[in-house]
Order: structure tokens, then C-alpha cells, then sequence
């Protein structure tokens, strides 16, 4: 009696989440046209850089060193970081900061321009305690790649979008 309670219940949970339209994330592929892909910019180490690899690669692109056989390039035209003092404290010491992530890409498909110049940007704050240096520093060193992970998800949406 009490199973089949349990498989009632689990049944209609099931069934309740199919219905809501609920599905699990799964791997988005990229368009046919672009599944060979260049990659230019300055820094080819960045946190963003990175995560746009990672990401292509997860979407099932092929990342290649040579611009000639690409089906499509991405060029970064612009990646920073800032960081900026929103607060001090009564001792004239920083207390919050604002770090805000930016990058510009522009993107082609063989002759066709798919984006261009496009700027993406995400900003976050935190707070600093002097007296916890390095945990605010990794905080703020893990921030900074979250942003990138953020920015290259967005722009991969775009792509995929498109």
C-alpha cells in the first residue's frame, strides 16, 4: 500500500514537471557555418578568451590557428577589466568596489558580418576588508571569471540565435 502511494506520488511529480514544459539544459550547437572558428585578439590568455574556447568548444565548434581555412572568425576587439572605489570608510579606505567587464567583438561568416563591434559588458560590486586581504583578493580574482564565463555564454547566445 505504502509503494504504491510512492509511485503514485512520483508519477504525478514526474508528470506534473513534463507537463509544466520542464526539460534539462542541454548542449546547443552552432549554426553549420560556423563550426571551424579563428579566434583573434590581443590577449589569447584572457579570462574571457578562455571561457569563449571552452564554450565553442562545448557548443561543438572546432577552434583552429589558421584565419584562411576558419568558417568563421571572431575578432575581440576590446577585452578589460576596471575596477573602480564606490565606498570608503571614515579612515579613507576602500570599503566597496565595482569591477565592470567589457569586450568587443565583431564576427563574420566567410564574407557575411554576423556582428559588428558589438560591446558586452557586466559589472558586479563587492566589499573589501583590509583586514582579510586575500580572501577579498581571490573573491575579487573569481569574480573576474565569472564575468568572463557570463560575457562568453552571452555572446555564444547570440551566435547560436542568429
Amino acid at each position: 500500500m505504502l509503494w504504491s502511494r510512492n509511485c503514485f506520488l512520483g508519477f504525478l511529480a514526474v508528470a506534473s514537471l513534463y507537463g509544466c514544459g520542464f526539460h534539462l539544459q542541454g548542449r546547443e550547437l552552432l549554426p553549420a557555418d560556423m563550426l571551424r572558428i579563428h579566434v583573434v585578439a590581443e590577449d589569447q590568455q584572457s579570462d574571457f578568451i578562455e571561457a569563449l574556447r571552452s564554450g565553442l568548444r562545448t557548443s561543438g565548434a572546432e577552434l583552429t590557428s589558421d584565419e584562411k581555412s576558419a568558417t568563421a572568425v571572431i575578432r575581440v576587439k576590446r577585452d578589460e577589466l576596471t575596477q573602480k572605489v564606490l565606498a570608503v570608510s571614515s579612515r579613507n579606505l576602500p570599503r566597496e568596489y565595482e569591477l565592470t567587464y567589457r569586450v568587443q567583438v565583431s564576427v563574420n561568416a566567410g564574407a557575411q558580418l554576423l556582428m559588428d563591434n558589438q560591446e558586452l559588458e557586466l559589472t558586479r560590486n563587492f566589499t573589501f576588508d583590509e583586514r582579510e586581504v586575500l580572501a577579498k583578493e581571490h573573491e575579487r580574482d573569481q569574480l573576474r571569471g565569472e564575468l568572463a564565463r557570463e560575457l562568453a555564454a552571452s555572446l555564444l547566445r547570440r551566435l547560436r540565435s542568429r
